[in-house]
């Protein structure tokens, strides 16, 4: 190993909850190196939310047009695929980072290519991909933002199947004509979505009784009725067994518990995220590899005062804007405390161990997690759905709106269809959550987020008047329902 360069911060990963904890060390003028092994910009940038938003915007914008009198018509044809390609190539940048690299340059951070391992306190290695070896050494933190990947269950045959992951579902070049997608989650609803509506013949095979398990149950049923009606199969309670392959470009056999086989071109596994932390050094201490990362409400890894872990790696939420959030509260963190140890402050930043962190804790992933689903209808949740709140011990009512009797419901598409829940504590007679389903959907979501996150009284969201004819009119109609 060579000499130590030292830094006030090292960082990780080089995804967006890397990046924005580089923004904010550099912005409280703390030196900062990052560490990224593959694409500055990391998975959300090339392989998850921007090429998906791009290969799902066509699909949506003509669901939406073929439901507006006077345009469907002219919306019934299909889409052109290379079109879309090449529009999603272009959010991507083609898979080239330079301008995420000329952006850390302007902010001042030095960028290390490679691989980045831990190796006892306050030190990382980075192995570049010339085999060049590098020692960062961090005067206050390191943080680790290594994200997470798709897991893949090992199943007969999967290895020898070659089947897609998220990666290959969001970067291919051509359209399959037959996809069977195995799983329930975020991954599987919004990749059925896009790839029906470019052309593909798609069966979604649900081991559990419904899509998108983890939402208010109407929402998965909504989007499941909507992929049937586009074309696409959806069959719950289909376990897979074992994948075969027809040699190295053949077709694709799903055999499924019981015996009966499926047939397609290619094969999505949508079937979990794992962290990315299984060669990063995190047993050097006394951490496990291959493990989540716990920590506290700064983002701080108990038992390592100089240790931080953002995003997917510490499992509080796996959604990039969650992750951005959490980053720019461990920047503020990391910020306070070195500038507590400057001032002759304990090493640990004495306001922070003292619990007092008001805006420097991490407190939305709990209150108030707010997820969009890109599919047609979309699906839009914040907080806790209603047996969520349940379990919790709450005592809650769940309010219910049929959102095509909103009048710009209405007015937005022939047709409409979808759901509107808000989730009352009882108690206290505040949000703790609230879900919409149809078109357009995600644009009500932000103010959802705002009146569970700031427990804005329901006597006071009375005063909050929707503009008319908007479908953000719900918000009277389940405030409504709710007085009775």
């Amino acid at each position: 190993m060579t000499e130590a360069v030292e830094y006030d911060v090292v960082v990780l990963g080089g995804g967006p909850a890397g990046e924005n904890i580089a923004d904010r060390t550099r912005a409280a003028g703390l030196s900062t190196a990052l560490v990224e092994s593959e694409l500055v910009g990391g998975e959300c940038s090339y392989w998850a939310c921007v090429p998906s938003k791009a290969l799902l915007r066509p699909v949506l914008a003509r669901a939406d047009a073929r439901r507006v009198p006077g345009l469907a018509a002219a919306a019934r044809g299909p889409l052109d695929p290379a079109a879309v390609f090449a529009h999603r190539d272009y959010w991507t940048g083609s898979w080239k980072d330079d301008g995420q690299a000329d952006w850390l340059d302007s902010i001042g951070a030095h960028l290390y290519r490679g691989h980045g391992r831990l190796y006892g306190i306050r030190k990382v290695s980075v192995t570049s991909p010339e085999g060049e070896h590098h020692v960062l050494s961090a005067r206050h933190a390191v943080v680790v933002a290594t994200g997470s990947r798709a897991v893949i269950p090992a199943l007969p045959g999967i290895t020898g199947a070659r089947p897609w992951t998220s990666r290959e579902a969001t970067s291919a070049q051509e359209v399959p004509g037959r996809l069977l997608i195995v799983g329930g989650s975020v991954v599987a609803a919004e990749m059925a979505t896009a790839w029906q509506g470019l052309g593909s013949q798609v069966t979604v095979l649900v081991r559990g009784s419904r899509l998108l398990p983890r939402m208010e149950p109407f929402a998965g049923e909504l989007v499941a009725d909507a992929l049937r009606e586009a074309g696409a199969v959806v069959r719950t309670g289909a376990a897979v067994e074992a994948v075969v392959r027809d040699g190295s470009t053949g077709p694709v056999t799903v055999v499924l518990e019981g015996g009966e086989t499926l047939v397609g071109d290619e094969l999505l596994m949508a079937t979990g995220r794992a962290p990315r932390t299984e060669d990063i050094g995190l047993d050097t201490l006394g951490l496990a590899p291959g493990e989540w990362i716990g920590v506290d409400e700064s983002c701080r890894v108990p038992g390592h005062d100089w240790l931080y872990a953002v995003g997917d790696v510490n499992h509080r939420a796996l959604l990039t804007h969650q992750g951005k959030y959490q980053a720019r509260i461990a920047g503020a963190a990391i910020a306070a405390r070195a500038a507590a140890r400057a001032a002759g402050g304990a090493s640990s930043g004495a306001e922070a161990d003292s619990g007092r962190w008001g805006a420097h804790a991490a407190t939305a992933d709990t209150l108030a997690l707010p997820q969009v689903v890109f599919t047609d209808p979309e699906a839009a949740a914040v907080g806790l759905g209603l047996a969520e709140a349940e379990r919790a011990g709450h005592r809650v009512r769940a309010v219910d709106y049929d959102l095509s009797k909103v009048s710009g419901a209405g007015l937005y598409a022939d047709g409409y269809r979808g759901r509107a829940r808000m989730v009352v504590d009882l108690d206290r007679e505040v949000l703790l959550g609230a879900t919409f389903v149809g078109p357009g959907a995600a644009e009500l979501l932000h103010s959802a987020t705002v009146a569970v996150a700031a427990e804005v009284p329901i006597a006071r969201l009375w005063h909050a008047v929707p503009a008319f004819p908007t479908i953000s009119e719900i918000w009277l109609r389940l405030l409504e329902e709710y007085r009775g």
